[in-house]
């Protein structure tokens, strides 16, 4: 393998996704010399194939149930149907902004970008198109794919995964969806919207089951009134084609009929064949194992993302990205406090949340030191314009701060960034109780909650 490269970079970065693409920007910015590659589009799975194409599809969907609903605001309109074309092209247009966008940032912070299958050849090394690019410090950050279960073939014809389904040219009539988290249950609000007949499959005993408690049984409401079903403490147990689709069986005895089966159970680790083990860094399930910076078992060899077994959300990736680029640069780097991290389910409703369920804090606490609160979305103006319903829990240690915000509601997800606030900085509820919210304005609800939480409820009952 020829080195044809005239310098040795400061770091080179395998993989150009949230985590690979962020590290790049940031370790640019801060002076270092950096190379960053990438065998497909940059941007990887959050621009092309997860975030960005997928929230697109959400929003058509709440186009087409608005429309649907017009007449509930005196709106005269008429609801013909779902182009999928039409969608498509909505969709890709969206992510080719985002991604022109993407490459000439890169481009004008000098980062080095090279197309091509990488693969680890040294622990200072990639080499890729024939090339060895040798870097004084590597960053691996390749990302996922969606994954499967053993004898479950995803083959893309009527059992799909989320790459399938966000390509889909027609619109099935029924679908069963495997798997229950947001992958699963984001797809099936759409769907659901479009006019397919959904059931979801999930093992556990609820929906988004990382989430607290109550906001599974919210999501787990409004989708049944939406005419979402879904089955529960229920096991996958096989699949098979019949004349017109697929027929689903779970080990509780419950055969489900539709077009098409989406596995949605989660996403793999992509690592396999790319050197990792033969370089001697520390792997489990294919994962590579980091400690709070980020860095693995070789001094020079750092990952990020989906790659590595923390949250795997896009934004994770990316504040991974930035803490590696700015240690190797030598600024003090400061430990991701993952609890802390918003988390967002874009359904309809959405589900938000930051810190600790309540299950979570009691096991951190103990049952008697834990204080919790719920605030109904009834009692906000703005939720009752926009005619949702949810609610906002509030998780505290007792005369203490508040360590978990949990909401369902419609745009729920733009609530979090304040509840994130409150998290991180340790809030007390009569210091959130002193901030004045617009009126009116869904993030009232959020004041009003921690109004009541401090012994001071307005809109809210005692």
């Amino acid at each position: 393998m020829a080195n044809d490269a005239s310098t040795v970079f400061d770091v080179v970065i395998l993989g150009g996704g949230s985590g690979g693409y962020a590290a790049a920007l940031r370790a640019a910015q801060l002076g270092l010399s950096v190379a960053l590659i990438e065998k497909g589009e940059l941007g990887g799975t959050c621009l092309h194939r997860g975030c960005i194409p997928t929230k697109a599809l959400l929003h058509a969907a709440e186009v087409a149930d608005e429309t649907r609903e017009a007449a509930e605001f005196g709106v005269l309109a008429t609801f013909q149907g779902i182009d999928i074309n039409g969608v498509h092209k909505y969709k890709d247009d969206v992510v080719s902004g985002l991604y022109k966008g993407l490459q000439g940032l890169v481009a004008s912070r000098k980062v080095t970008f090279i197309q091509g299958a990488g693969r680890l050849s040294s622990p200072t090394s990639v080499d890729v198109n024939g090339q060895r690019v040798e870097g004084r410090h590597i960053v691996l950050a390749t990302g996922s794919v969606p994954r499967s279960i053993p004898g479950l073939e995803i083959d893309g014809n009527r059992v799909i995964s989320s790459d399938h389904a966000l390509k889909l040219d027609y619109i099935p009539k029924s679908a069963v969806i495997l798997g229950g988290g947001v992958i699963g249950v984001e797809f099936a609000s759409v769907w659901k919207s479009f006019g397919v007949d959904v059931t979801i499959v999930e093992a556990l005993p609820h929906l988004v089951p990382l989430e607290d408690e109550n906001s599974s049984k919210l999501l787990e409401r409004a989708f049944r009134k939406r005419g979402i079903k879904f089955e529960l403490k229920a096991r996958f147990s096989g699949v098979e084609y019949t004349e017109s689709g697929v027929r689903v069986s779970t080990e509780n005895g419950k055969v489900i009929d539709a077009d098409v089966l989406l596995v949605a159970i989660g996403r793999g680790p992509v690592s396999a064949g790319l050197g990792y083990e033969e370089q001697g860094v520390a792997m489990d399930r294919g994962y590579v194992l980091v400690d709070e910076f980020m860095r693995t078992n070789v001094p020079t060899i750092s990952a990020v993302g989906d790659l590595a077994p923390t949250l795997q959300l896009a934004h994770v990736g990316f504040a991974e990205g930035i803490l590696v680029a700015e240690r190797l640069a030598g600024l003090k780097a400061v430990p991701i406090d993952y609890d802390g991290i918003p988390r967002v389910t874009y359904s309809n409703p959405e589900v938000a949340s930051v810190g600790l369920s309540e299950a979570k804090a009691v096991e951190q606490y103990g049952k008697e030191k834990v204080v919790t609160l719920k605030y109904n979305l009834a009692g906000n103006g703005k939720s009752k314009i926009l005619k949702t319903a949810g609610e906002i829990k509030l998780v505290q240690v007792k005369d203490g701060a508040v360590v978990g915000v949990h909401m369902v509601g419609a745009r729920m997800g733009e609530q979090v960034g304040e509840a994130q606030l409150i998290y991180n900085w340790e809030a007390l509820p009569s210091e959130v109780a002193q901030l004045i919210h617009a009126h009116p304005s869904q993030s009232e609800a959020l004041g009003e909650a921690h109004l009541a939480l401090a012994g001071k409820p307005l809109h809210a009952h005692d």
